[in-house]
């Protein structure tokens, strides 16, 4: 998912790293918390809250505990039954056949069926909703041929025929059965259930509303932990104990409230005066100190913050600046002369590890060794190479270059990584870069519609345990595609590694993809995430996957 501001992975394995990935609490108990009530910040206002719609780690974090999928995750990302009481698995794994708990309910007390996960991931494929993770729903027999048929021949995907959502690969054979049809065995499914795009909707309710349904207590029926009572919008939004919720007498809190604070000053002094019981990322300036006091931890996080250029041919960019930016040794040399280990040390402070390449440390291959294995660029930067293809695009010296923009949201700590990166590109390279900063909403908007003017920070968290997750976001009208890139060899290595069945070639399909990627240079990685969280030490039972999504199913006050 897209993340908006929080920290990086620490680098071991994700075998190593997810043991005691249960938050433990840290700080101050001062302003001690009598009632079952939590309140963490999520760190920007959320674009949508909408399963189906919602791309972003704030929107993702607060439907993981309204929504429950087939299965749950624990905080080792393992799957184990949710509204699927069981399963069978059979055609090599290309064939699922999910029994659903029959006292299921939704939050106005009507029965969770079928029926619901069959609507919810169609509509989430259905060309009319637009949905940007529709293609995390590509596992389905024939879902991308029916997401993409309604485009014009020439932008459809070689290859795949069009097809109708009766001919999609999931079926409510009755009220608490579904079927579900893959295009290849795919060894994370169960994984991926409890995923957002596959949660259920309600059609009765959804097709009423398609654009607000989400946005209003009454009508945002959910069928898992917590029900939403209020949305204050840019303030907070508060979840109250969904009674209808069958597994309802393992919840304990009554009441979970998300504030939307963004700024790091003012979401830290929240925390200390009690109003606010969990934040992530605090002041940079605070967070060494506050990790060597005990007073903050760093929990796993597999994910890359990353700043990426604006290469969609459709996009309105200045002729110059769209020239500069469809030029690989320009985006090579700006790559080069970036110095991530003095930005993680100086600037972000929370231990992160410099980036050189896109997938994350935390992904294991088939023989139990890092995916990540090699390094594509120095971590300290090479400038006087990034001198030599400044001068190969054309621009020696920086000359005939126009200042270049770029964009982030103003959450954080992306204003002190923004100047920092200014300051590199100006002393290395001449290059002239002006900083504009916007709410996380703009910055998702104009990221998604490739609407920014030349550069844009973005980030990149898991959504599984695997590279694909990193590695299939890139292709040719990607829906997390934040750049516009495209390459139809890459293409062509992701699709035959979805459809490989030998584990080890697979994985060397990924790493070959991973090496053009890198050789393009559409993106810039710049440090690996983790997350710098401060809990109030009362608060007890809530864990974090290493996908950064924090579950509160099982949270308590303790008294």
């Amino acid at each position: 998912m897209l993340k908006s501001r929080k920290s990086r992975i620490v680098a071991l394995t994700l075998s190593t790293l997810l043991v005691g990935s249960l938050l433990s609490g840290c700080g101050s108990t001062a302003g001690k918390n009598s009632n079952q009530v939590i309140t963490y910040n999520l760190g920007a206002n959320p674009k949508t809250i909408d399963p189906g719609l919602n791309t972003s780690v704030e929107g993702g974090i607060v439907i993981a505990n309204a929504f429950e999928g087939l299965t749950e995750v624990d905080a080792k990302n393992q799957p184990h039954p949710g509204i699927a009481k069981s399963w069978d698995i059979t055609d090599g794994g290309k064939h699922y056949v999910f029994h659903l708990r029959k006292n299921a309910k939704w939050s106005d007390g009507k029965p969770v069926t079928a029926h619901d996960f069959e609507y919810g991931w169609k509509r989430a494929l259905a060309p009319d909703t637009a949905s940007e993770y529709a293609y995390q729903l590509y596992y389905l027999k024939n879902a991308q041929g029916y997401n993409e048929s309604t485009l014009p021949a020439d932008k459809k995907t070689p290859g795949v025929a069009s097809a109708t959502a009766d001919q999609v690969g999931v079926k409510a054979t009755d009220d608490y059965t579904l079927d579900v049809e893959l295009e290849n065995p795919t060894p994370y499914f169960l994984s991926l259930m409890a995923f957002q795009t596959y949660m259920p909707e309600r059609k009765d309710i959804v097709s009423k509303d398609p654009s607000g349904w989400a946005l209003k207590p009454s009508s945002y029926v959910s069928d898992g932990a917590f029900k939403l009572q209020t949305w204050k919008q840019n303030s907070k939004l508060e979840f109250v104990k969904n009674d209808y919720y069958w597994n309802k007498s393992s919840v304990k809190l009554d009441k979970l409230n998300y504030t939307v604070l963004n700024d790091a000053t003012s979401y830290m002094s929240a925390f200390q005066s009690g109003q606010v019981d969990i934040i992530d990322s605090p002041p940079a300036e605070q967070t060494p100190n506050l990790l060597k006091q005990g007073k903050a931890k760093t929990y796993v996080n597999i994910g890359n913050y990353y700043y990426g250029f604006n290469l969609d041919p459709k996009a309105k960019l200045d002729p110059v600046v769209a020239k500069a930016m469809n030029n690989a040794d320009f985006r090579k040399a700006v790559n080069l002369a970036i110095d991530r280990e003095a930005l993680v040390k100086n600037v972000v402070k929370g231990g992160e590890v410099p980036a050189t390449s896109f997938v994350p440390t935390g992904m294991l291959g088939p023989d139990g060794k890092q995916f990540k294995g090699k390094k594509y660029f120095p971590a300290k930067g090479d400038v006087a190479q990034a001198k030599q293809l400044l001068a190969k695009a054309g621009y020696p010296d920086g000359k005939g270059l126009p200042t270049i923009e770029l964009m982030y949201n103003s959450d954080g700590n992306n204003p002190d990584i923004a100047q920092a990166i200014q300051q590199m590109l100006k002393t290395n390279l001449n290059i002239n870069v002006n900083l504009r900063a916007v709410e996380r909403k703009i910055q998702l908007d104009e990221t998604t519609k490739h609407t920014y003017a030349g550069i844009s920070r973005n980030g990149w968290s898991a959504d599984y345990a695997d590279p694909m997750t990193f590695i299939d976001m890139w292709v040719t009208n990607g829906g997390n595609n934040t750049t516009g890139y495209s390459n139809p060899a890459y293409d062509k290595l992701v699709k035959e590694a979805k459809s490989e069945a030998d584990p080890a070639k697979r994985f060397d399909e990924m790493h070959q993809a991973e090496d053009i990627l890198m050789n393009d240079m559409p993106i810039i990685p710049l440090y690996e995430y983790n997350v710098v969280c401060c809990m109030k030490s009362y608060v007890k039972g809530t864990y974090r996957t290493p996908m950064d999504v924090l579950y509160f199913t099982k949270a308590y006050v303790e008294k």
